[in-house]
């Protein structure tokens, strides 16, 4: 502090020190606090706050230059709103505020900041309550259309809903108002869509407020179809349409030429945009098919007219190709079809001016009323056709204007229930060669099939044939199974039959000397009653040979009747006596059903001067045992008169009657070597 009086530093500091005392002695007689935090949208008169005063200080707002725009007033201590405020509109005000004391006189600045507090007083606002929007149909997938915010004067956060019928276009995000295309647009399907927009602020102390546009989208139509030929047929194939046309067909005289634009079938040959909203001019030309140059065709128009005429019949095939002139890659093709003819020089003709008929029911014939078993006869001929008796192949029959009858083959069925009345309808008959047709007139009478009093109707004769055809398939499955049971019955008589010729047969082959037939067949059969029998047990078949024997169902293959003669084949036998024994085979045709008389035995008779003799063994194990016992002691006995012959046995087994009976001949072990055992199978 050098250079500086020490007495003005001195008073100097007396001053600070007095001021601080004025102001703390001030501050003592008001009080406020500040900044004070005041909501908006009041009610004039509210209290801002109440200001702290010593008693006799009054208060009083800073005289000018103060805030004209002041919106408060002093009520005694308290700072009170004159108006209402709004937090939008009004800035923070600063009250300047004097407190003087009475008694002294000495005043006091008090300043107060009121700060507004902000309220969600506010809907959101859009800038226009509708929109219009463009868009091609061509926009790809996610393109924008537009952005359309909405402002909030109370600065919250807004979010966006859409709603719309139409799902093409969808927001960017909740809080992002873009709009975007969602999916593929087309124009031929949708040209406007109106949407709706929501805009929804964020709550406020519970309060959310919102506001609505709309936005209207015009959908562009791009070029994306080529030309269609009219008439076609629409079909869409993966999201992309294509109109079909099946062509046209027109008609010409053998070496006349047509005048005038050639008529074609369906109609008029023409082409139109695809693309509607563009409706793109299209030019016309052949592409094909018009080699020799009959025709011409219109460029603008596709009118075809002949140049010259056709001189060789036939079928003539024009391709036409129609493409948009501006946008020549857009082009469609077409056929036209010309049939080359023979002049026609008669028209069809009805064989009647008019035809009367009757008919009852859907799907039934017309009758001729004057003989109700006759049916309705409709027939027209054409003269041109005389080699056929004018029968026209061509020739087609309808009824004008009236669908609910049909003609097949000239005769008239009725499709649709009509009521019972008396129509009067006109038959054509046309020929769809060269589309030349005639009419005539038809009174048909519509009637109805009544049911006699106690009949029966639709109803119960359906029934009736149920009923019918249940029984006929009953019928039939009893026929089946009786045929079969007789088929059965054929096979098991024909084993037997098979036997008995068999059986025959031995008969008429000659002497058998001293030979034995046995058939041992039945021997096992328990049951006698059955027409058909099993094989032979294990055992149950004597053998006359020695062991080393075939066995006895060896069968051979050659038939019997190839077998020699007996007489024939003991020429070369040592034994004479064979020669001079005759042998008769006897077998029964059926089978004896008496207990006991299943096997027949044919045995030798003791005495040579004696027949042979027939018999019949019972059918028994202890019979067999004793006959063989017999056996074994007849052969004893002849010992001492000299070596007797065995009989062979000839066995009849029935395991396959079916294909034959096996036949087993033994001979006896004194016979030859070459003498082996012989099946047969028949």
């Amino acid at each position: 502090m050098d250079g500086i009086h020490p007495y003005f530093t001195v008073r100097t500091s007396v001053c600070f020190l007095l001021l601080i005392l004025l102001r703390t002695s001030a501050a003592n007689i008001c009080s406020a606090p500040s900044p004070v935090n005041f909501q908006e949208n009041n009610t004039p008169g509210d209290v801002v706050l109440t200001i702290v005063v010593q008693p006799g200080v009054t208060l009083e707002f800073k005289p000018p230059p103060a805030n004209p725009n002041n919106p408060f007033s002093l009520d005694g201590n308290n700072l009170v709103a004159a108006r209402v405020l709004d937090f939008e509109t009004d800035k923070p005000f600063g009250v300047d505020i004097t407190c003087r004391e009475t008694a002294t006189g000495s005043v006091f600045p008090l300043s107060i900041l009121v700060l507004l507090v902000n309220v969600n007083d506010n809907h959101p606002v859009f800038d226009q309550n509708l929109y219009h929007v463009n868009v091609n149909e061509m926009s790809p997938v996610g393109s924008t259309v537009g952005r359309f915010e909405a402002t909030d004067l109370d600065l919250q956060q807004i979010s966006y809903t859409l709603t719309s019928e139409f799902n093409g276009f969808t927001l960017k995000s909740p809080t992002e108002p873009d709009l975007l295309v969602e999916t593929r647009l087309d124009y031929e399907k949708v040209q406007n869509v109106q949407l709706i927009l929501i805009a929804q602020d964020t709550p406020l102390a519970g309060i959310s407020l919102s506001a609505t546009t709309t936005i209207l989208v015009t959908i562009l139509d791009g070029d994306n179809r080529p030309p269609w030929f009219q008439p076609c047929s629409k079909h869409e194939v993966e999201g992309a349409v294509i109109c079909q046309n099946t062509g046209y067909t027109g008609r010409v005289v053998l070496n006349e030429q047509e005048t005038g634009v050639l008529p074609l079938e369906p109609g008029p040959l023409y082409a139109i945009d695809g693309d509607s909203g563009i409706n793109e001019e299209v030019a016309y030309s052949f592409l094909a098919g018009n080699e020799g140059g009959l025709f011409q065709i219109n460029s603008n128009t596709g009118n075809i007219t002949m140049l010259k005429p056709a001189d060789v019949l036939g079928t003539i095939a024009l391709t036409v190709l129609a493409a948009q002139k501006t946008n020549t890659f857009q082009f469609a093709t077409t056929t036209v079809t010309v049939s080359v003819q023979v002049k026609s020089l008669h028209r069809p003709q009805f064989q009647k001016l008019q035809y009367d008929g009757v008919i009852t029911g859907v799907g039934i014939m017309a009758m001729d009323p004057k003989s109700k078993d006759v049916p309705l006869r409709i027939l027209a001929t054409d003269e041109d056709y005389s080699a056929t008796e004018g029968i026209n192949p061509h020739i087609t029959y309808f009824v004008n204007g009236n669908s609910a009858f049909s003609i097949i083959d000239g005769y008239l069925f009725m499709t649709m229930d009509l009521p019972e009345a008396t129509l009067n309808l006109e038959l054509v008959a046309l020929d769809t060669a060269n589309k030349e047709s005639a009419s005539a007139q038809l009174f048909l009478e519509v009637t109805s099939v009544i049911v006699p009093s106690g009949g029966y109707g639709l109803v119960d004769m359906a029934a009736l044939g149920a009923t019918l055809g249940v029984l006929l398939l009953v019928c039939l499955v009893i026929l089946v199974v009786l045929a079969l049971r007789i088929r059965r019955g054929e096979a098991e008589w024909r084993k037997i039959f098979e036997a008995s010729v068999f059986q025959s047969s031995l008969g008429k082959g000659g002497q058998k000397g001293g030979i034995q037939y046995t058939n041992e067949a039945f021997q096992n059969d328990e049951d006698g009653a059955s027409t058909g029998s099993g094989g032979p047990a294990p055992g149950s078949v004597r053998t006359g040979g020695v062991p080393g024997d075939l066995p006895l169902n060896a069968k051979s293959l050659v038939p019997l009747r190839a077998f020699p003669r007996d007489d024939v084949s003991q020429a070369g036998s040592d034994s004479t006596d064979n020669e001079e024994k005759e042998v008769k085979p006897i077998l029964t045709k059926e089978r004896r059903m008496d207990e006991g008389y299943k096997s027949v035995w044919f045995k030798e008779d003791i005495d040579p001067d004696a027949k042979e003799e027939v018999v019949i063994i019972p059918d028994s194990r202890e019979d067999d045992s004793e006959d063989d016992d017999s056996e074994d002691d007849d052969s004893e006995d002849d010992e001492d008169d000299g070596p007797r012959v065995k009989t062979p046995r000839v066995v009849f087994n029935d395991a396959d009657l079916d294909s034959g009976l096996g036949v087993k001949m033994e001979d006896p072990e004194d016979d030859s070597e070459g003498d082996g055992v012989l099946t047969v199978d028949l």
